[in-house]
């Protein structure tokens, strides 16, 4: 195997993930959950729904929309941060603080 070709997805050109199939599959599911609870909340507003009600709702969805980001950083952190280290790019580094940080701003 070429020894560029386990990186081929961290490089900035690139830009590709290497999620498995069940990872896929795992966030496509929450993904089209998530949707629903959108059209959900949606459909709260046009039935004039207690406004606590819409904000449980909307707590709800945040959190799981949370947890599609964690499964995401954590692939991330173990495949592409790892590989650019191991092969001394640490400005990675820098991408993963600023992509925490925007995280963490919501």
């Amino acid at each position: 195997m070429d020894e560029n070709m386990s990186r081929d997805c961290c490089l900035p050109e690139e830009r590709k993930s290497h999620h498995s199939d069940n990872v896929k599959k795992n966030l496509v599911t929450r993904l089209n959950r998530i949707e629903g609870q959108i059209r959900g909340i949606k459909g709260l507003i046009e039935k004039d729904t207690y406004c606590d009600d819409v904000i449980t709702q909307i707590s709800a969805t945040q959190s799981a929309l949370n947890s599609v980001a964690k499964i995401l950083l954590e692939g991330h952190l173990k495949t592409c941060v790892l590989e650019r280290i191991n092969e001394g790019d640490t400005e990675v580094l820098d991408e993963v603080l600023l992509t925490i940080e925007r995280l963490l701003k919501k």
